[in-house]
């Protein structure tokens, strides 16, 4: 029984979770610098607006080259009519 409910982790969310983990702590070494060090927290203000909108972009490019690679719709895939009643297959390694 407890085979079922184990999930399996794809690379998609290790992808996303390590994303959002980088994220979290761009923004908290940011704070604590700019709350220690004032002449430093307009660059770090700097690197963690230009980290904000390139690791999106970053793990965006990942899971499309992850469809492209394997042959399987992806959110990122730019042609992808998905409808409410499309599945997107999951990982199965």
């Amino acid at each position: 029984m407890q085979n079922k409910d184990k999930k399996k982790v794809t690379s998609k969310q290790v992808v996303a979770m390590a994303g959002v983990i980088l994220l979290v702590l761009l923004y908290v070494v940011t704070l604590i610098v700019s709350i220690i060090d004032k002449s430093a927290s307009g660059q770090w203000f700097m690197i963690c607006l230009m980290a904000t909108v390139a690791i999106p972009i970053l793990i965006w490019i990942y899971t499309w080259m992850y469809g492209k690679l394997t042959g399987k719709k992806t959110i990122a895939d730019v042609n992808a009519n998905f409808g409410p009643d499309d599945v997107i297959e999951e990982e199965i390694n």
